[in-house]
């Protein structure tokens, strides 16, 4: 990993030089291991009106979410059990359709993630997708399914995603739009 004065460059075994908008603004560079600083520099160039739209939309998100009237310790409880009814019941009914076998599944309001999968099978959630659309959920719930026979986001886990849950990029979509708001009512700013 490389700081550069403007983003932080991540070499690793990847074919493609990408991007990546973080929550708080910061510029990502996602680039294969020989990839040149100035490479990755004349990348970020080419492509500062994409980065500038990107920002702008992260600072009004930012400014949106500051108005959201923020959830009680009393009702974060109550999403709390809520989540508890619901999505170990939603979890069961799609590894039933693929045929996946999980461990234990771990509820709570996480800053930074919908879901994960630990290496042991364990799933956990972010009890703030009880606030979402079913679809978003069942979205975050699928793909987690998915890193079950797929520790990783190439073109199979995605493969698998698609065939279980063909509006997924919709999902997801409104995850990425919507979730700051999310995060915001629990007092989580990112």
């Amino acid at each position: 990993m490389n700081v550069r004065n403007d983003y932080t460059l991540i070499r690793s075994r990847r074919k493609t030089i990408s991007l990546e908008m973080r929550p708080d603004g910061s510029l990502v560079v996602r680039a294969p291991v020989r990839t040149t600083n100035r490479e990755a520099d004349e990348f970020v160039k080419k492509h500062e009106k994409w980065i500038e739209t990107h920002r702008k939309k992260m600072e009004e998100r930012r400014v949106q979410a500051q108005k959201v009237k923020q959830l009680t310790d009393g009702e974060l409880k109550a999403l709390l059990r809520l989540a508890k009814k619901v999505i170990p019941e939603r979890v069961a009914y799609y590894a039933g359709r693929m045929g996946a076998q999980y461990g234990r599944i771990t509820l709570r309001c996480q800053k930074t993630r919908w879901g994960s999968c630990s290496a042991k099978k364990n799933l956990n959630f972010n009890i703030l997708l009880m606030l979402a659309p079913v679809e978003a959920l069942d979205s975050v719930i699928v793909h987690e399914l998915c890193h079950l026979f797929e520790m990783n986001h190439g073109e199979r886990f995605y493969q698998r995603v698609y065939a279980v849950y063909p509006d997924y990029d919709r999902w997801n979509r409104w995850l990425k739009e919507h979730g700051p708001e999310l995060l915001a009512r629990a007092g989580l700013r990112s």
